[in-house]
C-alpha cells in the first residue's frame, strides 16, 4: 500500500536478484553544476540527479543570472557558465534543506561580485554554518547573519576573495571545505586551507577536487591535511558524466545482505570516485561476497541473511550509517559505528532518530557523543516508522520491509530530496 502519506511494505519471502540502474549522484551533480556555473563557455552535464537538491541548485544558479538547458527527459543540461562570476549582481537564493547548495553557493557567491541573500527552510536555519563564514572571512569574504549568529539567513556582499590561509579546526562537515575549494580559484592569491586537526567525511572533498579537475582547475593535496588552490584559475567549459549515487546504491547492495540475495549495480565499480562505494568493504565483514569490476558491482548475501555484526568507524562515509544500522537489527551479533558525530546535523540527528526508531521495532541500541551501538536480541518486530522529513530515514527503514510484513514508512515523499520514486523501484522487489 502506498499513498503520499505513508507506505505500508510487505516482504517478498525470498531472496532477490535484481539488476538495478540508481539515479545521479547527488553530490556530483551539483559540485558539476556549480563548476559549469562558473566555467568560461558552455558545458554539457549528463547522467544528472533531478530532485529536490539539485533543482535548487538548478534554481539558484538561474537567479544568479546562468542560462540553463536542462533536457530532463535524457537527464542532461547545458550550461552557458558566467566566466568566474554571477552575471546577476543581486540575487535572493531559496536553498532548501540542501546542504551542498547554501554551503557551495555561500562561497561562489562571495567570490563574485554583488549582493546576495541565501536561506532556507526550517530545519536549514537550525544547521551550523559558521566555520564555513569564518573560513571566508579569513579569506576576505564580506558575510553577514540575518538572524542567529552561526546559521542561515546570510547575506553575502560579494567583493571577491583575496586568498591566503584558512585553519578549519574539526569542521562538521566536509562541505565547508568543498565550497571553500571550489571557490579558492576564483581568488586573487593562492588559497591554503588546514584541517590537518580532522576532517569528517574526506572522500566528499577529494571527489570535490576531482570534479575541479574535470573543469580545468589544478589543485594539491598533501599528506599533512593541507590542501593548496593556486589563483587565480579559470573553470573551463567541458562535459561532464555524472556517477550513479553510491549513497543510492547501498540500499541495494544492503537490500541483497538482508535477504541472502544477488544484487548487481550498473555504473558504479572499481573506477567510482565516489567514497560511499566502500560500504561493500563492510557487507564483507558481514559476510556478503562482493564481485567489483570498473563500472559494476555484485553483492550477494549469505544464506538466508545470516549477517555478522561489525565495529565499524564510518567517518568516511556517514551517509550509510543508516543503512547500517537497520541491517544491524537483522544480524547475529553486535555492531558498533563510529566516529559519526557529524549526523546530529544532517537532516534530523540520525543518532537519536535511529534509536527511535529500531526501538520501537524492538531493537536495543545506545548512543554516545559520536556513534550508536546496535544489540539485536529477539527478532525485530514491524513498526509504523517516523521519517522526521530525513530521506535517508525512509529509505533505509525500507530494508525492514524486506524481511517484516507491514512495516509502515510514514512520509515517503521525503525520498524526492535525493530519489524520487525510490519506492516505486523499491515495490520491484
Amino acid at each position: 500500500m502506498h499513498d503520499c502519506n505513508r507506505v505500508i511494505l510487505r516482504s517478498p519471502h525470498r531472496p532477490i536478484d535484481r539488476v538495478v540502474h540508481p539515479p545521479g549522484s547527488k553530490s556530483l551533480t551539483n559540485r558539476a553544476l556549480l563548476a559549469a556555473a562558473l566555467g568560461h563557455g558552455r558545458s554539457e552535464v549528463s547522467g544528472i540527479l533531478l530532485a529536490d537538491d539539485t533543482r535548487h541548485m538548478l534554481n539558484c544558479i538561474e537567479a544568479l543570472g546562468v542560462r540553463c538547458l536542462p533536457d530532463e527527459s535524457r537527464r542532461k543540461v547545458r550550461i552557458e557558465g558566467g566566466s568566474g562570476y554571477f552575471p546577476n549582481g543581486e540575487a535572493e537564493l531559496y536553498c532548501g534543506n540542501a546542504g551542498t547548495v547554501i554551503r557551495f553557493l555561500t562561497a561562489a557567491c562571495a567570490a563574485s561580485i554583488g549582493d546576495f541573500l541565501l536561506d532556507g527552510d526550517a530545519r536549514m536555519r537550525e544547521r551550523p554554518i559558521g566555520d564555513l563564514v569564518d573560513g571566508l572571512r579569513d579569506l576576505g569574504a564580506q558575510i553577514g547573519y540575518g538572524m542567529a549568529e552561526g546559521y542561515c539567513p546570510l547575506r553575502v556582499q560579494g567583493r571577491g576573495l583575496r586568498g591566503g590561509r584558512v585553519i578549519l579546526d574539526r569542521p562538521v562537515s566536509s562541505q565547508f571545505v568543498s565550497a571553500m575549494l571550489m571557490a579558492a580559484p576564483l581568488a586573487a592569491d593562492d588559497v591554503m586551507i588546514d584541517v590537518s586537526r580532522g576532517l569528517p567525511s574526506a572522500p566528499y572533498v577529494a571527489m570535490t577536487l576531482a570534479v575541479m579537475d574535470a573543469f580545468g582547475v589544478a589543485s594539491i593535496a598533501d599528506t599533512a591535511g593541507r590542501y593548496i588552490v593556486p589563483a587565480p584559475q579559470a573553470y573551463r567549459a567541458a562535459r561532464y558524466a555524472v556517477e550513479p549515487d553510491a549513497s543510492a546504491a547501498s540500499y541495494f547492495f544492503a537490500a541483497a545482505a538482508i535477504t541472502g540475495g544477488r544484487v548487481t549495480v550498473e555504473g558504479l565499480g572499481s573506477r567510482s570516485v565516489q567514497g560511499d562505494m566502500g560500504f561493500v568493504g563492510v557487507l564483507e565483514r558481514m559476510g556478503c561476497r562482493v564481485a567489483s569490476e570498473p563500472d559494476r558491482t555484485t553483492v550477494t548475501g549469505p544464506p538466508e541473511g545470516r549477517l555478522r555484526g561489525v565495529d565499524v568507524d564510518l567517518n568516511a562515509m556517514p551517509d550509510v550509517a543508516q543503512t547500517l544500522a537497520v541491517l544491524a537489527a537483522f544480524s547475529d551479533g553486535p555492531t558498533t559505528i563510529r566516529n559519526v558525530a557529524n549526523l546530529r546535523v544532517k537532516e534530523t540527528d540520525r543518532l537519536c532518530a535511529l534509536a527511535t526508531e529500531l526501538g520501537r521495532m524492538g531493537v536495543s541500541t545506545e548512543v554516545t557523543g559520536d556513534g550508536i551501538s546496535i544489540r539485536p536480541g529477539g527478532p525485530p518486530r514491524a513498526a509504523a516508522i517516523e521519517t522526521y522529513g530525513d530521506h535517508r530515514m525512509a529509505m533505509s527503514f525500507a530494508l525492514a520491509g524486506l524481511r517484516l510484513d507491514g512495516v509502515e514508512i510514514i512520509n515517503p515523499a521525503c525520498v524526492n530530496k535525493t530519489f524520487p520514486g525510490f519506492f516505486e523501484e523499491w515495490a520491484r522487489f
